[in-house]
Protein backbone atom coordinates (compact mmCIF):
# COMPACT_ATOMS: atom_id res chain seq x y z
CA UNK A 1 0.00 0.00 0.00
CA UNK A 2 1.05 3.47 -0.59
CA UNK A 3 2.33 5.65 2.24
CA UNK A 4 -0.29 8.28 1.52
CA UNK A 5 -2.87 5.73 2.00
CA UNK A 6 -0.97 4.14 5.46
CA UNK A 7 -0.64 7.34 6.93
CA UNK A 8 -4.38 8.36 6.89
CA UNK A 9 -5.05 5.64 9.70
CA UNK A 10 -4.26 5.99 13.17
CA UNK A 11 -5.24 2.47 14.25
CA UNK A 12 -3.43 -0.88 12.54
CA UNK A 13 -6.10 -3.58 11.34
CA UNK A 14 -6.09 -7.06 11.74
CA UNK A 15 -4.81 -9.38 9.20
CA UNK A 16 -5.74 -13.18 8.28
CA UNK A 17 -9.58 -12.55 9.57
CA UNK A 18 -12.24 -10.71 9.00
CA UNK A 19 -12.28 -8.12 5.91
CA UNK A 20 -9.13 -9.83 4.79
CA UNK A 21 -11.64 -12.50 3.45
CA UNK A 22 -13.69 -10.15 1.56
CA UNK A 23 -10.97 -8.75 -0.41
CA UNK A 24 -9.89 -12.34 -1.20
CA UNK A 25 -12.99 -13.00 -2.66
CA UNK A 26 -12.70 -10.00 -4.33
CA UNK A 27 -9.44 -11.17 -5.71
CA UNK A 28 -11.04 -13.91 -6.89
CA UNK A 29 -13.70 -12.70 -9.13
CA UNK A 30 -11.09 -10.24 -10.17
CA UNK A 31 -8.57 -12.42 -11.81
CA UNK A 32 -11.61 -14.19 -12.95
CA UNK A 33 -12.73 -10.77 -14.88
CA UNK A 34 -8.91 -10.32 -16.13
CA UNK A 35 -6.98 -12.99 -16.55
CA UNK A 36 -9.51 -15.42 -17.72
CA UNK A 37 -11.60 -12.66 -20.10
CA UNK A 38 -9.03 -13.16 -23.18
CA UNK A 39 -9.80 -17.30 -23.53
CA UNK A 40 -13.18 -15.96 -25.01
CA UNK A 41 -11.81 -14.33 -27.75
CA UNK A 42 -11.69 -17.33 -29.94
CA UNK A 43 -14.92 -17.66 -29.70
CA UNK A 44 -15.49 -14.62 -31.88
CA UNK A 45 -11.82 -15.44 -34.08
CA UNK A 46 -14.37 -16.80 -37.09
CA UNK A 47 -16.72 -13.42 -36.70
CA UNK A 48 -13.93 -10.78 -36.94
CA UNK A 49 -12.41 -12.45 -39.67
CA UNK A 50 -15.67 -11.80 -42.03
CA UNK A 51 -16.48 -8.31 -40.40
CA UNK A 52 -13.35 -7.11 -41.10
CA UNK A 53 -12.73 -9.24 -44.35
CA UNK A 54 -9.21 -9.97 -42.00
CA UNK A 55 -6.64 -12.74 -42.28
CA UNK A 56 -5.59 -14.90 -39.73
CA UNK A 57 -2.37 -13.08 -38.85
CA UNK A 58 -4.47 -9.99 -38.92
CA UNK A 59 -6.97 -10.81 -36.54
CA UNK A 60 -4.22 -12.63 -33.88
CA UNK A 61 -3.01 -9.62 -33.87
CA UNK A 62 -5.69 -8.32 -31.26
CA UNK A 63 -5.99 -10.86 -29.08
CA UNK A 64 -2.10 -11.05 -28.98
CA UNK A 65 -1.84 -7.23 -28.04
CA UNK A 66 -4.45 -7.91 -25.17
CA UNK A 67 -2.38 -10.48 -23.83
CA UNK A 68 1.16 -9.20 -23.94
CA UNK A 69 0.27 -5.91 -22.69
CA UNK A 70 -1.82 -7.57 -19.76
CA UNK A 71 1.65 -9.67 -18.91
CA UNK A 72 3.82 -6.53 -19.99
CA UNK A 73 2.73 -3.62 -17.67
CA UNK A 74 3.86 -5.03 -14.69
CA UNK A 75 6.35 -2.12 -13.95
CA UNK A 76 4.22 0.34 -14.99
CA UNK A 77 1.29 -0.85 -12.85
CA UNK A 78 4.14 -0.88 -9.55
CA UNK A 79 4.83 2.81 -9.89
CA UNK A 80 1.05 3.31 -10.02
CA UNK A 81 0.75 1.32 -6.80
CA UNK A 82 3.96 2.87 -5.29
CA UNK A 83 2.16 6.39 -6.00
CA UNK A 84 -1.29 6.21 -5.54
CA UNK A 85 -2.04 2.56 -3.49
CA UNK A 86 -3.84 -0.48 -4.84
CA UNK A 87 -6.95 0.32 -4.24
CA UNK A 88 -6.64 3.39 -6.67
CA UNK A 89 -4.79 1.02 -9.51
CA UNK A 90 -7.63 -1.55 -9.33
CA UNK A 91 -10.52 0.84 -10.00
CA UNK A 92 -8.56 2.69 -12.77
CA UNK A 93 -8.14 -0.60 -14.63
CA UNK A 94 -11.25 -1.30 -14.20
CA UNK A 95 -12.54 1.68 -16.28
CA UNK A 96 -9.71 1.45 -18.75
CA UNK A 97 -11.08 -2.48 -19.22
CA UNK A 98 -14.57 -1.08 -19.45
CA UNK A 99 -14.01 1.88 -21.73
CA UNK A 100 -11.75 -0.18 -24.34
CA UNK A 101 -14.64 -2.97 -24.31
CA UNK A 102 -17.13 -0.06 -25.16
CA UNK A 103 -15.30 1.31 -27.52
CA UNK A 104 -14.65 -1.93 -29.31
CA UNK A 105 -18.12 -2.28 -29.89
CA UNK A 106 -17.93 0.91 -32.41
CA UNK A 107 -14.78 -0.25 -34.31
CA UNK A 108 -14.89 0.34 -38.00
CA UNK A 109 -11.57 -1.34 -38.72
CA UNK A 110 -9.50 -4.61 -37.50
CA UNK A 111 -6.70 -1.95 -36.62
CA UNK A 112 -8.96 0.08 -34.49
CA UNK A 113 -9.33 -2.80 -32.36
CA UNK A 114 -6.07 -3.26 -31.56
CA UNK A 115 -5.92 -0.07 -29.79
CA UNK A 116 -9.07 -0.61 -28.35
CA UNK A 117 -9.60 -4.12 -26.87
CA UNK A 118 -5.60 -4.68 -27.24
CA UNK A 119 -4.05 -2.20 -26.09
CA UNK A 120 -6.65 -0.02 -23.66
CA UNK A 121 -8.55 -3.19 -22.26
CA UNK A 122 -5.51 -5.02 -22.10
CA UNK A 123 -3.67 -2.15 -19.92
CA UNK A 124 -6.53 -1.45 -18.07
CA UNK A 125 -6.70 -5.67 -16.84
CA UNK A 126 -2.79 -5.66 -16.10
CA UNK A 127 -3.57 -2.98 -13.55
CA UNK A 128 -6.39 -4.40 -11.88
CA UNK A 129 -5.13 -7.93 -11.79
CA UNK A 130 -1.35 -6.91 -10.51
CA UNK A 131 -2.69 -4.59 -7.78
CA UNK A 132 -5.34 -6.87 -6.62
CA UNK A 133 -2.47 -9.55 -6.19
CA UNK A 134 -0.23 -6.80 -4.53
CA UNK A 135 -2.81 -6.01 -1.88
CA UNK A 136 -3.01 -10.03 -1.08
CA UNK A 137 0.85 -9.49 0.67
CA UNK A 138 -0.66 -7.00 2.85
CA UNK A 139 -3.49 -8.46 4.00
CA UNK A 140 -2.60 -11.83 4.73
CA UNK A 141 0.66 -12.75 6.50
CA UNK A 142 -0.22 -16.45 8.17
CA UNK A 143 -2.44 -17.62 5.25
CA UNK A 144 -0.64 -16.04 2.28
CA UNK A 145 0.55 -18.85 0.59
CA UNK A 146 -3.75 -20.49 0.95
CA UNK A 147 -5.09 -16.72 -0.23
CA UNK A 148 -2.62 -16.67 -2.94
CA UNK A 149 -3.84 -20.67 -3.87
CA UNK A 150 -7.59 -19.64 -3.49
CA UNK A 151 -7.23 -16.61 -5.68
CA UNK A 152 -5.43 -18.17 -8.40
CA UNK A 153 -8.85 -20.29 -8.63
CA UNK A 154 -10.74 -17.04 -10.33
CA UNK A 155 -8.75 -17.91 -13.47
CA UNK A 156 -9.94 -21.35 -13.43
CA UNK A 157 -13.88 -19.78 -13.21
CA UNK A 158 -13.06 -17.06 -15.92
CA UNK A 159 -11.95 -19.72 -18.37
CA UNK A 160 -14.76 -21.91 -17.70
CA UNK A 161 -17.66 -18.98 -18.19
CA UNK A 162 -16.12 -16.68 -20.73
CA UNK A 163 -16.42 -18.94 -23.13
CA UNK A 164 -19.98 -20.05 -22.83
CA UNK A 165 -21.16 -16.96 -21.82
CA UNK A 166 -19.33 -15.38 -25.40
CA UNK A 167 -21.25 -17.87 -27.54
CA UNK A 168 -24.60 -17.66 -26.23
CA UNK A 169 -24.15 -13.35 -26.34
CA UNK A 170 -22.48 -13.69 -29.59
CA UNK A 171 -25.72 -15.76 -30.77
CA UNK A 172 -28.42 -14.00 -29.29
CA UNK A 173 -27.00 -10.23 -29.94
CA UNK A 174 -23.83 -10.49 -32.08
CA UNK A 175 -20.44 -9.42 -31.10
CA UNK A 176 -20.94 -5.68 -30.47
CA UNK A 177 -23.65 -5.69 -28.24
CA UNK A 178 -21.69 -8.55 -27.01
CA UNK A 179 -18.39 -6.50 -26.71
CA UNK A 180 -20.70 -3.29 -25.05
CA UNK A 181 -22.16 -5.70 -22.56
CA UNK A 182 -18.37 -7.23 -21.68
CA UNK A 183 -17.57 -3.40 -21.08
CA UNK A 184 -20.41 -3.28 -18.57
CA UNK A 185 -18.85 -6.67 -17.15
CA UNK A 186 -15.32 -5.42 -16.75
CA UNK A 187 -16.53 -2.21 -14.74
CA UNK A 188 -16.84 -4.80 -11.99
CA UNK A 189 -13.04 -4.25 -11.47
CA UNK A 190 -14.14 -1.10 -9.91
CA UNK A 191 -16.43 -2.86 -7.38
CA UNK A 192 -13.76 -5.46 -6.51
CA UNK A 193 -11.20 -2.76 -6.20
CA UNK A 194 -13.57 -0.44 -3.68
CA UNK A 195 -13.93 -3.59 -1.25
CA UNK A 196 -9.86 -3.45 -1.29
CA UNK A 197 -9.38 -0.80 1.10
CA UNK A 198 -6.34 0.61 2.47
CA UNK A 199 -4.72 -1.36 5.48
CA UNK A 200 -2.14 0.30 8.32
CA UNK A 201 0.62 -2.22 8.88
CA UNK A 202 1.78 -3.24 12.04
CA UNK A 203 5.35 -1.64 12.67
CA UNK A 204 7.27 -4.79 12.49
CA UNK A 205 5.35 -6.11 9.36
CA UNK A 206 6.86 -3.40 6.53
CA UNK A 207 7.24 -5.49 4.11
CA UNK A 208 10.89 -6.21 2.81
CA UNK A 209 11.18 -4.38 -0.13
CA UNK A 210 9.57 -1.22 2.13
CA UNK A 211 13.36 0.71 3.04
CA UNK A 212 11.93 4.44 4.26
CA UNK A 213 15.69 5.19 5.68
CA UNK A 214 17.51 3.73 2.02
CA UNK A 215 14.47 5.77 -0.26
CA UNK A 216 15.47 8.76 1.93
CA UNK A 217 18.99 8.85 1.73
CA UNK A 218 19.00 8.31 -1.99
CA UNK A 219 16.36 11.05 -2.40
CA UNK A 220 18.37 13.64 -0.16
CA UNK A 221 21.30 12.98 -2.27
CA UNK A 222 19.69 13.31 -5.47
CA UNK A 223 18.36 16.84 -4.45
CA UNK A 224 21.97 17.47 -3.15
CA UNK A 225 23.52 16.52 -6.48
CA UNK A 226 21.08 18.44 -8.41
CA UNK A 227 21.19 21.50 -5.88
CA UNK A 228 24.63 21.43 -6.95
CA UNK A 229 23.93 20.90 -10.74
CA UNK A 230 23.91 24.90 -12.05
CA UNK A 231 23.87 26.17 -15.57
CA UNK A 232 27.34 25.83 -15.69
CA UNK A 233 27.73 22.49 -15.08
CA UNK A 234 25.59 20.74 -17.20
CA UNK A 235 27.66 17.54 -17.51
CA UNK A 236 26.55 17.04 -13.28
CA UNK A 237 23.28 17.51 -14.18
CA UNK A 238 23.27 14.81 -16.88
CA UNK A 239 24.94 12.25 -15.07
CA UNK A 240 22.22 12.88 -11.78
CA UNK A 241 19.65 12.50 -14.29
CA UNK A 242 21.36 9.08 -15.90
CA UNK A 243 22.06 7.95 -12.12
CA UNK A 244 18.15 8.04 -11.63
CA UNK A 245 16.84 6.82 -14.47
CA UNK A 246 19.53 3.74 -13.75
CA UNK A 247 18.25 3.33 -10.58
CA UNK A 248 14.73 3.21 -11.26
CA UNK A 249 15.78 0.07 -14.36
CA UNK A 250 17.54 -1.77 -11.51
CA UNK A 251 14.39 -1.35 -9.13
CA UNK A 252 12.07 -2.49 -12.07
CA UNK A 253 13.82 -4.42 -14.82
CA UNK A 254 16.91 -6.87 -12.92
CA UNK A 255 19.33 -6.66 -15.98
CA UNK A 256 21.93 -7.61 -13.36
CA UNK A 257 20.14 -10.35 -11.96
CA UNK A 258 19.94 -11.20 -15.41
CA UNK A 259 24.02 -11.20 -16.07
CA UNK A 260 24.81 -12.70 -13.01
CA UNK A 261 22.04 -15.45 -11.46
CA UNK A 262 22.42 -18.31 -14.08
CA UNK A 263 19.30 -20.19 -12.70
CA UNK A 264 17.50 -16.97 -13.47
CA UNK A 265 19.02 -16.74 -16.81
CA UNK A 266 17.85 -19.83 -18.11
CA UNK A 267 14.46 -20.16 -16.83
CA UNK A 268 14.20 -16.21 -18.06
CA UNK A 269 14.71 -17.57 -21.41
CA UNK A 270 13.44 -20.77 -21.36
CA UNK A 271 10.03 -19.52 -20.61
CA UNK A 272 10.19 -16.50 -22.92
CA UNK A 273 10.51 -19.05 -25.50
CA UNK A 274 7.89 -21.02 -24.16
CA UNK A 275 5.59 -18.06 -24.54
CA UNK A 276 5.94 -17.96 -28.82
CA UNK A 277 4.05 -21.58 -28.41
CA UNK A 278 2.02 -21.55 -25.05
CA UNK A 279 -1.09 -19.17 -26.09
CA UNK A 280 -1.38 -20.64 -29.69
CA UNK A 281 -4.14 -23.51 -28.69
CA UNK A 282 -6.32 -20.49 -26.80
CA UNK A 283 -6.19 -18.50 -29.98
CA UNK A 284 -6.79 -21.03 -32.86
CA UNK A 285 -8.28 -24.25 -30.80
CA UNK A 286 -12.02 -22.97 -31.69
CA UNK A 287 -11.41 -21.38 -34.96
CA UNK A 288 -9.92 -24.97 -35.99
CA UNK A 289 -12.46 -26.82 -34.44
CA UNK A 290 -14.95 -24.73 -36.35
CA UNK A 291 -13.07 -25.38 -39.70
CA UNK A 292 -13.64 -28.69 -39.01
CA UNK A 293 -16.73 -29.14 -38.79
CA UNK A 294 -18.04 -28.66 -35.55
CA UNK A 295 -20.75 -27.16 -34.27
CA UNK A 296 -19.78 -23.67 -32.99
CA UNK A 297 -21.61 -23.90 -29.32
CA UNK A 298 -19.41 -26.80 -28.74
CA UNK A 299 -16.09 -25.26 -30.15
CA UNK A 300 -16.30 -22.65 -27.08
CA UNK A 301 -17.27 -25.66 -24.69
CA UNK A 302 -13.84 -26.99 -25.46
CA UNK A 303 -12.07 -23.86 -23.51
CA UNK A 304 -14.76 -23.47 -20.59
CA UNK A 305 -13.55 -27.80 -20.08
CA UNK A 306 -10.03 -26.53 -20.19
CA UNK A 307 -11.13 -24.58 -17.19
CA UNK A 308 -13.30 -26.36 -15.45
CA UNK A 309 -10.56 -28.92 -15.00
CA UNK A 310 -8.06 -26.01 -13.79
CA UNK A 311 -10.10 -25.22 -10.75
CA UNK A 312 -9.52 -28.93 -9.30
CA UNK A 313 -6.00 -29.47 -10.71
CA UNK A 314 -4.47 -26.21 -10.25
CA UNK A 315 -4.60 -25.88 -6.08
CA UNK A 316 -3.38 -29.64 -6.12
CA UNK A 317 -0.30 -28.83 -7.88
CA UNK A 318 0.06 -26.13 -5.60
CA UNK A 319 -0.06 -27.94 -2.62
CA UNK A 320 2.06 -30.76 -4.15
CA UNK A 321 4.61 -28.60 -5.16
CA UNK A 322 4.94 -27.02 -1.67
CA UNK A 323 6.18 -30.15 -0.07
CA UNK A 324 9.53 -30.19 0.89
CA UNK A 325 10.41 -33.16 -1.46
CA UNK A 326 10.95 -30.41 -4.50
CA UNK A 327 12.73 -28.22 -2.85
CA UNK A 328 14.39 -26.60 -4.99
CA UNK A 329 13.45 -29.64 -7.85
CA UNK A 330 10.43 -27.69 -9.07
CA UNK A 331 12.34 -26.41 -11.89
CA UNK A 332 11.97 -30.26 -13.02
CA UNK A 333 8.30 -30.67 -12.38
CA UNK A 334 7.75 -26.94 -14.56
CA UNK A 335 9.47 -28.56 -17.47
CA UNK A 336 7.65 -31.94 -17.15
CA UNK A 337 4.28 -29.88 -17.38
CA UNK A 338 5.73 -27.68 -20.16
CA UNK A 339 6.64 -31.11 -22.59
CA UNK A 340 3.57 -32.55 -21.65
CA UNK A 341 1.90 -29.32 -22.91
CA UNK A 342 3.96 -30.00 -25.79
CA UNK A 343 3.14 -33.62 -26.46
CA UNK A 344 -0.61 -33.49 -26.16
CA UNK A 345 -0.66 -30.89 -28.95
CA UNK A 346 0.25 -33.50 -31.60
CA UNK A 347 -3.74 -35.04 -30.18
CA UNK A 348 -5.43 -32.73 -32.51
CA UNK A 349 -3.34 -33.16 -35.48
CA UNK A 350 -4.27 -36.91 -35.59
CA UNK A 351 -7.77 -36.35 -35.33
CA UNK A 352 -10.19 -33.06 -34.98
CA UNK A 353 -13.52 -34.99 -34.03
CA UNK A 354 -14.86 -33.73 -31.13
CA UNK A 355 -14.52 -36.80 -28.60
CA UNK A 356 -10.39 -36.34 -29.73
CA UNK A 357 -10.62 -32.65 -29.21
CA UNK A 358 -12.44 -33.32 -25.29
CA UNK A 359 -9.55 -35.79 -24.77
CA UNK A 360 -7.09 -33.01 -25.39
CA UNK A 361 -8.60 -30.56 -23.95
CA UNK A 362 -8.11 -32.66 -20.71
CA UNK A 363 -4.76 -33.94 -21.41
CA UNK A 364 -3.56 -29.97 -22.16
CA UNK A 365 -5.22 -28.38 -18.80
CA UNK A 366 -3.74 -31.09 -16.47
CA UNK A 367 -0.32 -29.56 -18.08
CA UNK A 368 -1.51 -26.17 -18.20
CA UNK A 369 -2.75 -26.74 -14.23
CA UNK A 370 1.45 -27.70 -13.64
CA UNK A 371 2.61 -24.45 -15.87
CA UNK A 372 0.39 -22.06 -13.89
CA UNK A 373 1.09 -23.13 -10.93
CA UNK A 374 4.94 -23.07 -11.09
CA UNK A 375 5.54 -20.20 -13.06
CA UNK A 376 6.28 -17.85 -10.17
CA UNK A 377 7.20 -20.38 -7.29
CA UNK A 378 9.88 -21.31 -9.72
CA UNK A 379 10.89 -17.65 -10.25
CA UNK A 380 10.78 -17.59 -6.24
CA UNK A 381 13.13 -20.57 -6.20
CA UNK A 382 15.67 -18.79 -8.39
CA UNK A 383 15.70 -15.07 -7.25
CA UNK A 384 16.12 -13.67 -3.69
CA UNK A 385 13.08 -12.15 -2.19
CA UNK A 386 14.23 -8.88 -1.84
CA UNK A 387 14.87 -8.56 -5.48
CA UNK A 388 11.47 -10.59 -7.24
CA UNK A 389 9.49 -7.85 -8.19
CA UNK A 390 12.28 -5.95 -10.19
CA UNK A 391 13.00 -10.15 -11.61
CA UNK A 392 9.01 -10.19 -12.16
CA UNK A 393 9.46 -7.27 -14.44
CA UNK A 394 11.77 -8.00 -16.43
CA UNK A 395 10.66 -11.46 -16.45
CA UNK A 396 7.02 -10.56 -17.81
CA UNK A 397 8.61 -7.85 -20.03
CA UNK A 398 10.54 -10.54 -22.11
CA UNK A 399 7.22 -12.61 -21.80
CA UNK A 400 4.74 -10.48 -23.80
CA UNK A 401 7.11 -9.85 -26.51
CA UNK A 402 6.91 -13.57 -27.40
CA UNK A 403 3.03 -13.69 -26.27
CA UNK A 404 2.52 -10.88 -29.09
CA UNK A 405 4.53 -12.24 -31.96
CA UNK A 406 3.80 -15.60 -31.44
CA UNK A 407 0.35 -15.90 -32.63
CA UNK A 408 0.49 -13.60 -35.44
CA UNK A 409 3.20 -15.37 -36.79
CA UNK A 410 1.53 -18.98 -36.77
CA UNK A 411 -1.07 -17.29 -38.23
CA UNK A 412 0.41 -15.56 -41.32
CA UNK A 413 1.67 -19.72 -41.58
CA UNK A 414 -1.67 -20.33 -41.64
CA UNK A 415 -3.00 -18.26 -44.01
CA UNK A 416 -0.31 -19.24 -46.76
CA UNK A 417 -0.11 -23.01 -46.71
CA UNK A 418 -4.16 -23.23 -45.28
CA UNK A 419 -3.24 -25.48 -43.06
CA UNK A 420 -4.77 -25.71 -39.08
CA UNK A 421 -2.31 -28.28 -38.19
CA UNK A 422 0.78 -26.06 -38.35
CA UNK A 423 -0.80 -23.93 -35.42
CA UNK A 424 -0.10 -27.00 -33.19
CA UNK A 425 3.11 -28.10 -34.84
CA UNK A 426 4.35 -24.45 -34.05
CA UNK A 427 3.45 -24.99 -30.40
CA UNK A 428 4.93 -28.40 -29.72
CA UNK A 429 8.01 -27.49 -31.31
CA UNK A 430 8.49 -24.29 -29.22
CA UNK A 431 6.64 -25.87 -25.89
CA UNK A 432 9.12 -28.90 -25.77
CA UNK A 433 12.46 -27.39 -27.27
CA UNK A 434 11.47 -25.17 -23.99
CA UNK A 435 11.20 -27.69 -21.73
CA UNK A 436 14.51 -29.74 -22.51
CA UNK A 437 16.58 -26.55 -22.56
CA UNK A 438 15.19 -25.65 -19.05
CA UNK A 439 15.68 -28.95 -17.91
CA UNK A 440 18.86 -30.39 -19.49
CA UNK A 441 20.33 -27.07 -18.32
CA UNK A 442 19.61 -27.08 -14.60
CA UNK A 443 20.65 -30.31 -14.25
CA UNK A 444 23.99 -29.02 -16.00
CA UNK A 445 24.11 -26.09 -13.74
CA UNK A 446 23.17 -28.62 -10.53
CA UNK A 447 26.27 -30.84 -11.42
CA UNK A 448 28.83 -28.33 -11.81
CA UNK A 449 28.00 -26.27 -8.54
CA UNK A 450 28.14 -30.32 -6.67
CA UNK A 451 31.52 -30.57 -8.56
CA UNK A 452 32.64 -27.09 -7.43
CA UNK A 453 31.56 -27.55 -3.89
CA UNK A 454 33.29 -30.83 -4.23
CA UNK A 455 36.34 -29.43 -5.43
CA UNK A 456 36.33 -26.10 -2.78
CA UNK A 457 35.91 -29.20 0.60
CA UNK A 458 38.67 -31.04 -0.95
CA UNK A 459 41.14 -27.80 -1.00
CA UNK A 460 40.24 -27.08 2.36
CA UNK A 461 40.33 -30.30 4.01
CA UNK A 462 42.81 -32.48 2.08
CA UNK A 463 43.54 -34.64 4.52
CA UNK A 464 40.16 -36.24 4.42
CA UNK A 465 40.69 -37.48 1.04
CA UNK A 466 44.20 -39.02 1.96
CA UNK A 467 44.56 -42.97 2.23
CA UNK A 468 44.63 -43.00 6.37
CA UNK A 469 44.70 -46.47 8.66
CA UNK A 470 43.59 -44.18 11.33
CA UNK A 471 40.03 -44.66 12.75
CA UNK A 472 37.08 -43.01 10.78
CA UNK A 473 35.32 -42.17 13.42
CA UNK A 474 34.23 -38.40 12.81
CA UNK A 475 35.95 -35.97 15.43
CA UNK A 476 33.98 -33.67 17.51
CA UNK A 477 35.14 -30.37 15.41
CA UNK A 478 34.86 -31.60 11.63
CA UNK A 479 32.55 -29.64 9.58
CA UNK A 480 30.77 -31.67 6.28
CA UNK A 481 30.93 -30.02 3.27
CA UNK A 482 28.18 -27.05 2.32
CA UNK A 483 24.97 -28.52 1.45
CA UNK A 484 23.07 -26.70 -1.62
CA UNK A 485 20.74 -23.69 -0.66
CA UNK A 486 17.31 -22.97 -2.40
CA UNK A 487 15.33 -20.00 -1.83
CA UNK A 488 11.73 -21.38 -1.70
CA UNK A 489 8.16 -19.56 -1.07
CA UNK A 490 6.89 -20.22 2.06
Amino acid sequence: MSQGEAAGHSTAKPQDQGWAWMVLLAAVVLQGLTLGFPCCIGVFFTDLQHEFQASNSQTSWFPSIMVAVLHGGGPLCSILVKRFGCRFAVMLGGLLSGLGMVSSSFCKSISQLYLTAGLITGLGSCFSFQAGVTVLGYYFVRWRTLANAMASTGVSLGFTVWPLLSQYLLDEMGWRNTFLIFGGILLNCCVCGAIMRPIQLASGSLPQSAKPEEEAGSRAEAAQLSNGASPHHPTLQQHTERTICFQMLQKYLAFDIFCQNKGYQIYTIGVTWMMMGFALPHVYLVPYAIHNGVEERKAALLISIIGFINIFIRPLTGLLSGHRVFTGRRIYLFSLAVLLCGLSNFICVISAEFSVLILYCVILSIAMSGVGALTFQVLMDVVEMDRFSSALGLFTILESITLLIGPPLTGLLVDITSDFHYVFYNSSFFLISAALFMGLSFCAVEKKNKLRQASKARLDNPSRYQYSETSTEPKAGSQSPPAVEYITSI
